[in-house]
């Protein structure tokens, strides 16, 4: 987790009670701490990055990988979840996330920012540390809210009925994504226990992973899987989704800083870094395994590294972002292309390949390389932490992911029919198509 929301964390949850009178008289006496206008400049430009990263990067991303005749429901799926996360993190999803739980504060936020209750615009998050508006804070963390289910999303594209997507996203982002960004970011057992994740590796990455998988095991493969031609229809529409991801993801991790220093600075070279080691390990691969490197292969290798420097991008150094890139660029290469091949499940845009087990890779890596002189969190970085740390969200994730998804299937069902799926989501979800 970032240095300043750690110290923030540490001021919202035990100043009060921890203060003694001496203490209390004077924090009175000083004066409040003031808007720093520079972090809030640069958190407004992070927020609006990062929601790049979803509408319209991921959705172009997925949506050119996918067969002409489900390209529609494919975009639509990124934007209706950006909508619809958007409302219920509102309403009590930064809530559970970000307040006090009391008695479950180790394991669940509670509700006394629901509808944001008591925030105003003189309203700070990291008084004395980043000051900037907790608005600001809370949109730049529905941002990762918002991108984290949608990425699911990739793992069973092309054949899921949408009113179930509606209900299942709503359901996961209340009993899956805010508990578990509680556990690591907002003062739960995970955070407190040392588990380093500066920018989302376990709370965005892996969690969605492993949701991907369960739901695409769940699911079932899709109709003709491994008989019918299911190459992408359109892989300029994802080299451009591509692309956005990479240059929002500078928001999505820089921005967790939350603050213009230089260790959002350190940050956004190791984004940089990893990204572009990652796709040249990816494409070198699959240029020696099939011969020639692929356009599709180069930027699922970038978007690998992009997640495994997700949870390490604050805590190494330029030199162990490198190191982090390659190795991500040929396990998540092999992952996605071999690993899946051999067990046979049907992981359609590689959600799993690449999110679940980049993450997984960065989150272990973090705990290998970190280095103090980038943040002094480092000094206390430990494999075995980390590792804590991914069993718990991938134990929580997979066995709450499988109860919602029954939840889900008793009330509306999982998959269109046969003869639906054949025809294409874009006509039978949405009544439109691609001409």
């Amino acid at each position: 987790m970032p240095a300043n929301a750690v110290r923030a964390l540490a001021f919202a949850t035990t100043a009060a009670g921890a203060m003694g009178t001496t203490a209390a008289r004077a924090q009175q006496a000083a004066p409040p701490p003031a808007l720093d206008s520079g972090n809030t400049a640069w958190m407004l430009t992070a927020t609006a990055l990062v929601l790049m990263m979803t509408i319209p990067g991921l959705a172009l991303f997925y949506g050119g990988m996918v067969r002409k005749k489900n390209v529609l429901a494919t975009v639509m799926q990124s934007f209706a979840i950006c909508c619809l996360v958007t409302v219920l993190w509102f309403v009590v999803g930064y809530s559970l996330a970000f307040s006090d739980g009391g008695t479950l504060n180790a394991f669940v936020g509670g509700l006394s920012k629901a509808f944001h209750r008591g925030i105003t615009v003189e309203t700070l998050w990291a008084p004395g540390v980043a000051n900037i508006p907790e608005f600001v804070f809370s949109t730049f963390q529905m941002t990762f809210a918002i991108i984290t289910p949608a990425l699911i999303a990739g793992a069973f594209a092309e054949r899921m009925k949408f009113s179930a997507l509606l209900v299942f996203m709503a359901l996961w982002l209340l009993v899956v994504y805010a508990p578990i960004a509680h556990w690591v970011w907002g003062g739960g057992f995970l955070g407190s226990a040392g588990v380093l994740d500066f920018a989302g590796g376990t709370v965005v990455h892996i969690n969605a992973g492993v949701a991907g998988l369960v739901t695409a095991l769940v699911l079932g493969k899709r109709a003709g899987y491994g008989s019918a031609n299911m190459a992408p229809h359109n892989l300029v529409y994802s080299v451009i989704g591509a692309a956005l991801l990479w240059v929002g993801w500078f928001g999505f991790n820089a921005g967790s800083e939350l603050a213009a220093d230089g260790l959002a600075g350190a940050a956004m070279l190791n984004t940089q870094v990893a990204a572009a080691a990652a796709a040249l390990a990816w494409m070198f691969c699959e240029w020696a395994v099939a011969d020639k490197p692929s356009v599709l292969g180069i930027i699922s290798g970038a978007v690998a590294g992009l997640v495994a420097v997700t949870p390490a991008a604050g805590f190494v150094n330029p030199s162990g972002a490198l190191v982090v890139g390659i190795v991500a660029g040929i396990v998540c290469y092999l992952a996605a292309v071999r690993i899946k091949r051999a067990l046979g499940y049907d992981d359609s845009l590689d959600a799993f390949g690449v999110h679940g087990v980049g993450g997984i890779v960065g989150a272990l890596l973090t705990g290998l390389l970190a280095d103090p002189a980038i943040n002094g969190l480092g000094r206390n970085a430990s494999v075995v932490t980390q590792i804590y740390g991914i069993v718990f969200t991938i134990a929580w994730t997979a066995v709450a992911t499988f109860a919602i998804l029954a939840v889900v299937k008793a009330l509306v069902g999982l998959r269109p029919s046969p003869q639906e799926e054949i025809e294409g989501l874009d006509i039978t979800q949405h009544g439109e198509a691609v001409p």
